[in-house]
């Protein structure tokens, strides 16, 4: 065939991706603009996905199931395409933190994924978008993940959840008039999590100084089989450690760090001020 261009699966999920979608169409015989016309795109948009220059959205990936017969496969599949604008080791991290007994996390700027509400996460994200660092399509998918991690939480037996939150997660203003809804409904979803029997919420104040062991995100994970697990991110890649040995010192600073921070009480009182405008 004429310029048709040789995929390497190695070079990417998305190349994989692509690879496994022109051999389910080349097996049924079909043209990429024939392929389109049945999953309701155009054989340009196929080409795109096929080569590797175009992310396979969960919509697109469930109609080419549809098409193939695959069951969800190929929507298994586009999940790690997709979730490639999330840092490194995150994905890993969060099918370990579905399954977790207990998580410990302290979170600097913004309120952890687990804690927000749709609105907040898609403000955040929108902003991503904005500054070019992530497409529209992996903005949905991010907040999609959010929703999905925070179903995880639902399972039985409850995870025991430790959250610290540095007091500029509650005091950063989120943006404009409208958005600032959007922030007061996110308080009131902190304010829930407290209540739960199998949370903690704290919060480390501006005056605990140089007394924070942390300077950026971590989180302690727990496992079922009391193994532990660790995951820290910069900016621009995270790090799941899963030796014991490295992973210890971290809990021991955790657990100085809920010694240190405002008690439960005292950190939805903060909230509290901070939501009616009185911090």
């Amino acid at each position: 065939m004429v310029n048709r261009k040789e995929l390497d699966p190695e070079k990417s999920p998305g190349a994989k991706f692509g690879q496994r979608l022109r051999q389910l169409r080349d097996g049924r015989g079909w043209t990429q603009d024939e392929l389109g016309a049945r999953m309701g795109c155009t054989g340009t948009h196929i080409s795109a996905v096929e080569t590797g220059r175009r992310p396979p959205t969960r919509r697109f990936a469930a109609s080419a199931d549809r098409v193939f017969g695959t069951g969800d496969g190929l929507e298994r599949q586009s999940r790690a395409v997709r979730y490639t604008a999330l840092l490194e080791g995150f994905p890993e991290y969060v099918r370990h933190e579905a399954r977790a007994a207990e998580m410990r996390l302290y979170e600097v700027g913004v309120i952890p994924g687990l804690l927000q509400t749709p609105e907040y996460a898609a403000t955040l994200e929108a902003d991503a978008v904005r500054r070019e660092a992530i497409t529209p399509e992996q903005a949905s998918e991010r907040v999609a993940l959010v929703a999905e991690r925070q179903a995880t939480l639902a399972r039985s037996p409850s995870p025991l959840i430790f959250a610290v939150l540095d007091e500029e997660c509650i005091l950063r203003p989120m943006g404009d008039p409208e958005i600032m809804d959007a922030q007061f409904a996110q308080f009131a979803q902190l304010l829930e999590f407290a209540e739960l029997p199998n949370t903690t919420l704290q919060i480390a104040p501006f005056r605990m100084g140089a007394r924070r062991p942390f300077s950026l995100p971590i989180t302690v994970l727990t496992l079922p089989d009391r193994s532990l697990m660790s995951y820290a991110e910069s900016s621009q890649r995270g790090h799941l450690e899963r030796e014991t040995s490295f992973v210890l010192p971290i809990l021991t600073a955790c657990h100085q760090l809920q010694a240190e921070a405002l008690s439960q009480a005292a950190s939805v009182a903060l909230i509290e001020q901070v939501r009616k405008g009185t911090p």
